[in-house]
């Protein structure tokens, strides 16, 4: 018996199924059962990295249900293990019909239980027995010395435990069940439930019972001859097919009792009193929540009160407003005598470059925890006269503009760009806390809640708590200034305070060159970018929807003839039933409502029937259309006529930039369609557009840092590499590789990048795994030098817990640290990944600085406007282009020297199809 940590609050009062006065509560909650419907009720969760968290998050809504709606005096949540229990010794088949969980689940079962362990709930398994078991053992044991209990679970075996004082809690349907609900399934009490199993049996547990005996029969039976036993004894009065099956299989449904009978009488080695519930480790569970990235819940759960008692950073005793111009030259005069200071805005809009500016947040770098908050645009019955933009511009601006005095923001970059569009210029910054945070620990949340629960023991005050939320929230600018005070001021000072302890993080760890020399100057380059728009042709735009309207029609009206049938294309339930129902067509798992229609189980029927391939078809057309098509212009800035994306620099733990609202870089441009997309962007009257397209610069990078002889040799001499690889692992000469060869060999080149296994290969390539197996040798024979580095790179990684790039950039890896071998296999792909992705996103990076600082410089007639994965795009004057192509072609060749050429092409037009 294994059995770790303690336990929180929680308290049984729902629908009077618990004495809500009783305060002898035990929760048992069924970990491994819940852990695979949150699984498959959570779908498409994961964090910025890739790491999938929808089990985590599904698992961690149901702990927080528990800790806010109830309050538990003792809890435990028990799990099953791998190991066989008592039952595979009864029976040898028990659960052989069970799958290996899904890819995504496995690196899950780890985190869920340091997520048990930071809620502080004692966690319990044993090797020889089910969790059924455990809890059908503590479940007796607590009722006898006066527990309620409640057993959090919607399985059904766990029903036979249930009694006077013992309940079961389905969480995901917030539904009670007792004994007195199980008449309706089962005809009878808890008693009854053993024997209907037996009988029935269980397709998932493959046990076996009376072949063509459901429950419903079961109960028929049961309810005529009163058990399982008298059953048996009356088989002979049962007729036809039913009486024959039962009379062959008597034994069978004995063994099936034996099976599904919860044993209550384990030896645990544990008393009650060790299931008590404690106060959750509120510090592992910020760092564990931060890390997944799911910091809201930590809100919910309210740690400010368990973290009362801890000394805080922050004081709020010493905020001040600014309501006049004399007050105004006061406080900027401590900010130009401090020579620091951290600055916040608060306004309208999350849209930095439509957003109204409310009010400006000012703390100088002097120690005191004096704030300042300088309300411009508050509007709402009484609210007191305040400073006009203008004035504040009038007065603050010049030390804004001040270079050499330094600025320091969170998440600088939005307020820099409302700054600009208010006409504010600002030189300076120094600093970037958000920024800081993501460099020392990348795979954590970079929020200011996150980094000041981290940093400062502290917790902010919410948005939340100003505005509202929902049908009723409120603009900031209808916030009280007196309220608005707290908020705001305290923004500038946790900003100030973080940078101190950040500040000495990043020269600590030696990041002081990856962000002082690339990660903050940037922020001045995506500034601009972000500012400065790209122009759309809407025109086009409305052709293209009217073009995708008929093609959509026209795909419906294929898919219906194909069909036999008329149906909602955008109904999976009916799509399902077609499919699978009406044309036969082999189906897949079921969900709740009816059969799985994604992707992936159309891609696998498209080449049995017409109608899943067009399917596919027309998802694409419809996504296009709704994303791109009707979408991009509706999001065009009313003020500057065109359309604005924000660049994300603290998303991806690779260091790779990330587009959103909207997301430029997933445009889909290997269809016609989606190459159309990129027509609509277009330059203005007298410009036209640069694209400036690094080649292959992963593989450059993993020829550089695999050292490979045969790859480097192939870069220098100007090959196409995906032909000299295809000649290497085909064994031909290059030209008489073929263009599958070539197609092949291009697959394996990117695969050995990203880790790919031979059968996701084999899956991509359709030859099977054994032939991509065949394949990958062959490669690394062909390649050692990559198999050498691939293998030293996931040796020092499990060493040291973490990879970097050339430039220094570190990715923390604890996936190598769980004891499952799925998990650490995904942080093997993540080590071996990481440097050539990461160290291409830097050299881009640099890249964009070089250029930038050259256009501004130099005053040359060029704006860059777009990146886009190891594209940039340049909006060019005509006279310039020949000129600015080759400009840009030299600062990126030359940004990093390798030990193979990086390689850019360019080209231009007057839109971004043209000029890709």
């Amino acid at each position: 018996m294994t059995t770790d940590a303690a336990s929180p609050p929680a308290d049984p009062n729902a629908d009077s199924k618990v004495d809500p006065k009783q305060d002898k509560r035990l929760f048992l909650v069924d970990g491994s059962s819940f852990i695979f419907r949150a699984f498959f009720a959570v779908r498409h969760l994961s964090t910025a990295d890739g790491l999938p968290t929808n089990a985590v998050f599904g698992f961690a809504q149901m702990m927080k249900k528990l800790v806010k709606d109830f309050a538990p005096t003792h809890i435990a949540v028990v799990f099953d293990t791998a190991e066989p229990t008592f039952r595979h010794k009864i029976y040898d088949q028990y659960k052989a019909n069970r799958d290996e969980p899904p890819e995504d689940l496995k690196p899950q079962f780890d985190l869920i239980r340091q997520l048990v362990d930071a809620f502080a709930w004692k966690r319990l398994q044993d090797g020889g027995y089910e969790a059924d078991d455990i809890i059908g053992t503590l479940s007796d044991r607590a009722v006898a010395e006066g527990y309620e209990v409640v057993i959090v679970s919607s399985d059904k075996d766990l029903c036979q435990l249930l009694g006077p004082h013992v309940r079961m809690l389905d969480t995901m349907k917030d539904k009670w069940t007792g004994p007195d609900d199980l008449g309706e399934r089962f005809g009878g009490g808890p008693e009854r439930v053993v024997d209907v199993l037996a009988l029935a049996g269980d397709t998932s547990d493959n046990i076996p019972g009376i072949p063509g005996v459901g429950e419903k029969t079961a109960v028929k039976l049961l309810d005529q001859f009163g058990s399982l036993e008298g059953v048996f004894e009356h088989a002979d009065e049962i007729k036809g097919k039913l009486g024959e099956k039962v009379r062959d299989n008597i034994e069978s449904a004995r063994l099936s009792r034996r099976l599904v009978e919860i044993k209550r009488d384990m030896k645990l080695d544990l008393t009650l009193d060790d299931l008590i519930a404690s106060e959750p480790n509120w510090h592992e569970l910020t760092e564990l929540l931060t890390k997944l990235e799911m910091v809201k819940l930590l809100d919910d759960l309210d740690p400010g009160d368990a973290m009362a008692h801890v000394e805080s950073a922050i004081s709020r005793d010493h905020y001040e407003l600014v309501l006049d111009a004399e007050k105004l030259d006061r406080v900027v005069g401590e900010m130009k005598k401090a020579g620091a200071f951290a600055v916040d805005l608060e306004t309208t809009s999350l849209d930095a470059t439509q957003a109204e500016m409310v009010g400006v947040c000012l703390c100088a770098d002097d120690g005191r925890d004096t704030a300042y908050y300088i309300p411009v645009r508050h509007s709402y019955l009484g609210v007191p006269k305040q400073l006009s933009v203008d004035q504040v511009r009038e007065k603050l601006g010049p030390i804004l503009a001040d270079p050499k005095i330094k600025k320091v923001g969170q998440n600088i970059k939005y307020d820099w760009t409302v700054f600009l569009t208010h006409d504010f210029v600002m030189h300076g910054v120094a600093f970037d806390t958000m920024l800081a945070s993501y460099v020392v620990e990348s795979e954590m949340s970079h929020g200011m809640d996150a980094l000041s629960l981290r940093y400062l023991n502290h917790k902010p005050i919410a948005y939340s708590e100003m505005t509202g939320t929902g049908r009723n929230q409120k603009s900031f600018a209808e916030v009280p200034v007196e309220d608005a005070l707290l908020y705001a001021a305290e923004d500038a000072h946790v900003t100030r305070e973080l940078w101190k302890i950040l500040e000495a993080k990043v020269e600590d760890g030696g990041y002081h060159d990856l962000y002082y020399d690339i990660e903050l100057p940037l922020v001045e380059v995506l500034t601009k970018m972000e500012t400065t728009g790209v122009l759309l042709d809407v025109d086009l735009f409305k052709t293209l929807s009217k073009e995708a309207a008929k093609k959509l029609a026209d795909l419906e009206k294929q898919i219906h003839a194909e069909a036999g049938k008329e149906f909602n294309l955008n109904s999976p339930k009916q799509l399902g039933e077609i499919l699978f129902d009406k044309l036969g067509l082999p189906s897949g798992r079921k969900t709740k409502t009816g059969y799985s229609t994604n992707v992936a189980v159309l891609e696998r029927l498209a080449d049995q029937h017409p109608v899943p391939r067009l399917m596919l078809e027309y998802r694409a057309f419809h996504k296009l259309k709704s994303t791109y098509i009707d979408a991009l212009p509706q999001m065009i800035n009313p003020k500057t006529g065109r359309l604005h994306t924000n660049y994300n620099q603290t998303i991806a733990a690779t260091g790779r930039l990330s587009s959103q609202d909207p997301n430029l870089q997933n445009i889909p441009i290997r269809t016609p369609e989606g190459r159309r997309i990129r027509e609509a962007f277009i330059a203005p009257e007298g410009r036209l557009l640069l694209s400036a397209d690094y080649s292959q610069v992963e593989l450059r990078i993993m020829a550089h840092l695999a050292g490979d002889k045969a790859l480097i040799e192939a870069f220098h001499q100007g090959d196409d590499i995906h032909r000299t690889t295809a000649a290497q692992v085909f064994g031909v000469q290059p030209e008489d590789v073929t263009p599958e060869m070539r197609r092949n060999s291009k697959a394996i080149n990117f695969g050995i990048i990203y880790g790919m296994s031979a059968f996701r290969l084999g899956q991509d390539l359709e030859i099977g795994t054994k032939k991509a197996q065949e394949f990958i040798d062959t490669y690394f024979d062909r390649f050692s030098g990559v198999k050498k580095f691939i293998d030293a790179t996931i040796k020092e990684a499990h060493e040291k817990g973490y990879v970097t790039t050339m430039m220094g950039r570190r990715r923390n890896i604890p996936e190598l640290r769980a004891k499952d071998r799925a998990t650490v296999g995904f942080g093997e792909r993540i080590a071996v990944n990481t440097p050539m992705q990461g160290t291409a996103a830097d050299i881009i990076k640099m890249a964009m600085i070089k250029l930038h600082h050259r256009i501004e410089d130099e005053k040359l007639p060029m704006t860059m406007l777009l990146q886009v994965h190891d594209e940039l795009v340049f909006e060019v004057d005509k006279k310039f282009v020949d000129e600015g192509a080759a400009l840009v072609k030299k600062e990126m060749e030359g940004v990093v020297d390798l030990r193979v050429p990086l390689t850019v092409e360019t080209s231009h037009g007057r839109n971004w199809s043209e000029a890709h």
